[in-house]
């Protein structure tokens, strides 16, 4: 550095000169060089981003549709075993495989052997059984009569349908027969089989058939769980970040719960669920694998994050505000929930919107406390058992079926619009309520 200024104070002008502009060239050259590499870095960030979309994306968007076969049910009472005025408990334990089973066998009389007819009746989902006992049930005057129905295929069938499955293999090397795609093209010719609209992904709870699973019961358990953590989360953490931030006294207790508050904040998420495995379920004995207890454990890992965005808003609010409000004869607590507060709001509501939105993709404190059982039923209030579409995903990416990888990317993908829709909801709300001084 010493010899570069001696260098420039015994120089000529003109040589004074032409380092200056050396030295602006390299400065420049570096600058250059920084934002390339910034703008590379967020080229990068995006098509990765991009990348994980179009990856889940292109694997999940056929779980929306489901391969549906059009067969003539005759509900033939001799074959279903029922004789005059059959009871409700008569009807609940009737043979409606034996009848769909009769149904795939008259619309192939040719196919004989044990073989050939387990094949045949693999083309349609177990399902199909308890679609037509639903129907008998709530209409019993159905018994001996024949009407079409759109039943649901198998796995096998809607993994072919969708191209999923590669006919050029070898038979052996396929989950289907040669025969198996003969009928399947033969239906599809005579317009027997076609996709549409998957609804039971959405209504349905899970299932060890591919084609019957649904996110229906762990949507509904999400949202129990995430009515409990708001419920119990919101309201504690803007009232512990008031408190701390106006009214609290300035001594080494309050610095030491502030500093314990920001390491919470950091603390691993699977350290909330043993807590809330040996507490909420050991010590106090609430139900296990329930979103009662989810919505507690959730609510601690969330308060922190809530009371820290919630204390930086209040910050946020100019001490005039404060100032002005004690000047004209208003209390302390007046001064804080007429006019802090009501400016510091939409700061509040983004950190607890996006600690919410945190807590809905969280999965390793859930496992901890037994919610990654398999629930086939829809939970219809705060203590049935019930799951959570993150453990949801988890657990069908354990799975061997194709069918199952095709539906946890499509449930990846309505969680992923949920946290998306959830962090623009932050943004629009801080954008309409946020006051710039």
């Amino acid at each position: 550095m010493s010899d570069s200024i001696s260098e420039i104070r015994s120089a000529t002008p003109s040589s004074t000169a032409d380092v200056i502009r050396s030295g602006l060239r390299r400065r420049y050259r570096k600058e250059k060089t920084f934002r390339r590499i910034g703008l590379g870095a967020i080229v990068f960030g995006l098509l990765t981003v991009l990348f994980l979309f179009f990856s889940i994306g292109s694997k999940g968007y056929s779980a929306f549709q489901q391969t549906f076969v059009l067969l003539s049910v005759t509900y033939d009472s001799k074959v279903l075993g029922l004789g005059t005025n059959p009871t409700e408990e008569d009807l609940q334990t009737a043979n409606y495989e034996g009848l769909v089973k009769k149904v795939l066998r008259d619309l192939y009389p040719t196919v004989s052997g044990r073989k050939q007819k387990r094949k045949l009746y693999k083309l349609i989902s177990p399902g199909a059984f308890f679609e037509i006992r639903q129907r008998v049930l709530h209409n019993p005057s159905l018994l001996d009569t024949t009407e079409q129905l759109w039943l649901p295929a198998d796995d096998d069938v809607d993994m072919l349908m969708k191209g999923y499955i590669d006919r050029t293999l070898d038979e052996d090397s396929r989950r289907l027969s040669d025969l198996q795609i003969t009928w399947v093209d033969a239906l599809e010719q005579q317009g027997k089989i076609r996709k549409r609209f998957n609804s039971t992904f959405f209504m349905s709870g899970d299932s060890r058939e591919p084609e019957l699973a649904g996110i229906g019961g762990a949507m509904m358990g999400t949202a129990f769980t995430l009515l409990i953590t708001l419920t119990l989360a919101f309201p504690l953490g803007i009232a512990t970040a008031i408190y701390l931030e106006e009214f609290a006294p300035r001594n080494r207790w309050i610095d030491l719960i502030e500093i314990n508050i920001n390491n919470l904040a950091a603390v691993p998420s699977i350290v909330f669920g043993l807590l809330g495995l040996a507490v909420f379920l050991n010590f106090f004995g609430l139900p296990r694998s329930a979103p009662v207890v989810g919505g507690l454990v959730l609510a601690l890992m969330t308060l922190p994050t809530i009371i820290i965005a919630s204390r930086a808003a209040l910050q946020s609010v100019p001490p005039s505000i404060r100032e002005a409000a004690l000047g004209m004869g208003a209390s302390l607590t007046q001064s804080t929930l007429q006019h802090v507060l009501p400016l510091a709001m939409p700061g509040m509501l983004t950190g607890s919107i996006i600690g919410m939105a945190r807590a809905l993709g969280e999965t390793a404190p859930l496992l901890m406390i037994g919610m990654v059982a398999f629930i086939v039923d829809v939970p219809q209030k705060l203590t049935d058992p019930s799951t959570v579409l993150p453990v949801q995903i988890y657990l069908w990416l354990d799975s061997p079926e194709r069918a199952f990888v095709e539906r946890s990317s499509a449930a990846i993908i309505v969680l992923l619009v949920f946290l998306i829709s959830m962090n623009i909801l932050a943004v629009i709300l801080r954008r309409k309520f946020e006051r710039r001084w």
